[in-house]
């Protein structure tokens, strides 16, 4: 974990060192997702440090739930994968711990609110804080509603990553913006995540509006399937999220060295890809 200015370490500040080396080495910033679980804890914790080697920046852990949001039939699937071996949030917490030991990337917990206000904001954020996460991104936490985790992220030094989608009013995007740490979320489409063949229109003009109202690095997600898609968001974008189609890395490949192989080899390629120097 890095350390902030008052020598606190802090998931905020290993975020922003993550981005700020991978700016000194000329390239955005690649986020790949993975399923805590998927298909198993041991498998996940060698698809990390195979992702690590990649030369991945942040990486989201999802965690897995009966009912998935805005997840696609592959990220459901392995949704579905992790809970039937026996994935749980004290796994999940006790898998970041040994993570951390072994990788540089910061780890950020993708997790429904539904899972943190159960166990108690408070608890569930010094959980995660004690096993090394960096953070968390929370898809169906309202801006309205998002007051008491933010304040319990920022007594830990963690981040909360905000999403912005194209349906976004103007006002709300520009107050989500304001309020994001570490980095905003930008959806490039509506509806669930999944590959897609083409961007968006209009997502170039979005990212550049975006920008004028946040000092966060701006990272687009949903639909980046490979790396020509990779290098043309990271043209106009800090950096790009990919998940479903990492994960179809993982679904596709057996044994669990195969797995490794397939992911680390798949990422590097979208990592050259985004060099810009």
């Amino acid at each position: 974990m890095a350390t902030a200015t008052d020598g606190k370490s802090t998931g905020i500040a290993a975020v922003q060192q993550a981005f700020a080396a991978c700016a000194a080495a000329g390239r955005r910033a690649v986020a790949p997702f993975v399923t805590a679980g998927d298909p198993d804890v041991e498998t996940t914790l060698a698809v990390l440090q195979a992702l690590d080697r990649a030369g991945a920046t942040i990486c989201e852990l999802g965690v897995p739930y009966s009912d998935p949001i805005a997840d696609g039939p592959v990220i459901q699937a392995s949704y579905t994968r992790a809970l039937a071996s026996g994935m749980t949030l004290d796994k999940l917490f006790e898998l970041a711990s040994r993570a951390r030991q072994t990788i540089s990337m910061p780890l950020l917990a993708m997790a429904s609110y539904s899972l943190i206000y159960r166990i108690g904001i408070d608890a569930f954020v010094s959980r995660a804080a004690a096993s090394g996460l960096a953070g968390f991104v929370v898809p169906d936490l309202p801006l309205e509603e998002s007051d008491e985790l933010d304040a319990a992220c920022r007594r830990e030094g963690l981040v909360l990553v905000r999403l912005v989608t194209p349906t976004t009013p103007p006002a709300r995007a520009e107050a989500i913006a304001e309020r994001s740490t570490g980095f905003l979320y930008c959806v490039s489409v509506a509806g669930v995540t999944g590959e897609r063949t083409a961007l968006p229109a209009g997502l170039i003009d979005r990212i550049a509006w975006l920008r004028e109202r946040t000092s966060v690095p701006i990272l687009v997600g949903f639909g980046i399937s490979g790396p020509e898609q990779a290098r043309e968001v990271s043209q106009v974008a800090d950096g790009v999220i990919v998940g479903s189609a990492v994960v179809r890395q993982i679904e596709a490949a057996a044994p669990a060295a195969a797995m490794t192989q397939a992911v680390e080899q798949f990422v590097g390629e979208l990592v050259a890809a985004c060099e810009t120097a």
